[in-house]
């Protein structure tokens, strides 16, 4: 599975916002919220793949039988 889905981003979004607002109030530097990112991207992924290895894909609804419509009958083949 790729790691960069979009559920993974945004997974990883949620992870990295308090990293993020830790290196904007100034208690980890620029160094430390660059080597914990990925591992918010990491985690994005695991979260990701536990869901959907727990959680079953939705089946897709079944199509609504419907009869063909039969093809005009043109008037001049009728007369």
């Amino acid at each position: 599975m790729s790691p960069l889905r979009w559920d993974v981003l945004g997974a990883a979004l949620l992870f990295a916002v308090p990293v993020l607002l830790l290196g904007a109030v100034g208690t980890l530097d620029t160094d430390d919220v660059l080597d914990r990112l990925p591992w918010c991207l990491l985690a994005g992924w695991v979260a990701s793949s536990l869901l959907r290895a727990v959680l079953p894909a939705p089946k897709p609804e079944p199509r609504a039988h419907r009869p063909r419509p039969r093809p005009a009958v043109e008037a001049e083949a009728e007369a």
